[in-house]
């Protein structure tokens, strides 16, 4: 089975984390064909942790996870941290399939969603 792990950096404030949560579950609505397992997961401040979120999909039957870091820029979380968390994990799975997507910022479709937002406004 196909796991997607939305990965947020993780915040204090505990909405800010709901947000990412609640996002997870609109994708497990939208894209259950493609992954049969969906969960949020968060560099830091927050649970679960990235690690624990791998650990989540494994649980449920994952065969290959996708981890899909919800961050817009290349900062230092996306080049090192996320990876080198990934990798240090994987060493313990190491039978499973785990890819890092490109970062949300990069996505060829950020210019439609900006321009989307930008029209919706009222």
């Amino acid at each position: 089975m196909k796991a997607l792990l939305l990965i947020a950096h993780g915040s204090h404030r505990k909405q800010s984390n709901e947000e990412v949560v609640m996002l997870a579950e609109r994708l497990r609505h939208s894209c259950s064909e493609q992954y049969s397992i969906i969960h949020a997961g968060f560099l830091e401040f927050a649970e679960p942790l990235i690690p624990d979120g791998i650990k989540k999909c494994i649980d449920e039957g994952a065969s290959s996870i996708i981890v899909l870091p919800y961050f817009l820029n290349s900062g230092h979380h996306v080049i090192e941290d996320i990876p080198n968390i990934v990798n240090n994990t994987k060493t313990h799975y190491p039978d499973l399939e785990i890819k890092i997507a490109t970062h949300l910022g990069a996505s060829p479709l950020m210019v439609d969603l900006l321009i989307t937002a930008a029209n919706a406004t009222k």
